[in-house]
């Protein structure tokens, strides 16, 4: 857990020539799909370098053992020539990483860890240390070129940071809020959440989540038990993303509409809409200062990150995949 007062660290930007580091913490992915980002990667002007067991296979699931998934998330991590590291997919496995790394290794050595999914367990594990980390496109998205998340994200790890504008949804609340952007993957997150990963004490934050094949039911029990949590007192502002393929098996209108009715006594800012989850996968800075400000117009989402560039507006005609 990150003390309280500590100043967040950011890695350096990418920069022309740089090396990166495909690896896969959790699920099994075809070699030619790692080739096929490696290829994209080097179209940015950077060097992809493959973890040793990227494409290993271990009991029809998994890329390797859980001993040789964190081999490779250290491997990168220590290798100070490595500036970024890009997960191929999620699916399951990356919790079974979380006593095997220590934790002080992404502040001794600070690079960018992407993805999403069941990668959200290692991410907020890394944003409670004070680093930041992209919730963002996998191997598997970025050999297939997925635009214009591809590029969003590319721009983002070169310091060219979005500002996401967001039309309005009937079910947002309007306000604004500020704080540090955390979530992922509801199941994910929820099971990370609330045990001895924690963020300060002092910290507000922004929560985003979203979902896929989960059943409302399920939904509803892991909304519930980050209620009960008391981190929750402190978030200061929902981004509700994308929920696919969910079964309803509950009376209700919407997952949007039954977790806002959870909500009904806290006074914040609510974004329903915002175009993350598994079919599109745009970037998010875990573990960044951000604000948050919804209207009857639209929500706008905002980091607040020193040494970018500069801003790029993205609308969300602009970042919404095709499935």
């Amino acid at each position: 857990m990150i003390e309280k007062g500590k100043e967040i660290v950011r890695a350096p930007y990418l920069k022309a020539g740089d090396r990166v580091a495909l690896i896969s913490p959790a699920y099994w992915v075809p070699e030619e799909v790692i080739m096929q980002a490696a290829e994209v990667l080097r179209g940015w002007g950077v060097q992809p370098v493959i973890g040793p067991h990227t494409t290993s296979l271990n009991v029809d699931a998994y890329s390797g053992t859980a001993d040789e998934r964190a081999a490779d998330l250290l491997w990168a991590l220590e290798d100070d020539t490595i500036k970024a590291i890009f997960c191929s997919r999620g699916g399951y496995g990356s919790m079974h990483l979380l006593n095997r790394i220590p934790l002080e290794k992404f502040r001794q050595h600070p690079k960018w860890l992407i993805g999403h999914g069941d990668i959200t367990t290692l991410l907020y594990a890394v944003a409670t240390t004070g680093t930041l980390c992209v919730h963002g496109p996998m191997g598997f998205q970025i050999a297939s070129q997925q635009e214009p998340t591809t590029t969003i994200t590319r721009n983002l790890l070169m310091g060219i940071l979005p500002q996401y504008i967001i039309p309005s949804n009937p079910y947002n609340r309007c306000g604004h809020a500020e704080g540090i952007l955390v979530g992922g993957n509801l199941s994910s997150y929820a099971a990370i959440s609330g045990t001895k990963f924690q963020m300060p004490e002092d910290q507000d934050f922004i929560l985003f989540i979203e979902e896929v094949e989960e059943s409302l039911h399920a939904i509803d029990r892991l909304f519930y038990m980050l209620q009960l949590q008391n981190s929750f007192e402190r978030v200061k502002g929902i981004i509700f993303g994308a929920f696919n393929s969910i079964r309803y098996d509950l009376q209700f209108g919407s997952v949007e509409q039954m977790l806002i009715a959870h909500l009904h006594d806290l006074e914040i800012p609510i974004c329903c809409g915002f175009p993350v989850g598994s079919n599109s996968c745009i970037p998010l800075i875990e573990g960044a200062p951000c604000s948050l400000t919804v209207t009857s117009e639209d929500s706008v989402l905002t980091f607040n990150i020193e040494g970018a560039q500069q801003t790029c507006h993205i609308e969300k005609a602009e970042v919404m995949l095709v499935k």
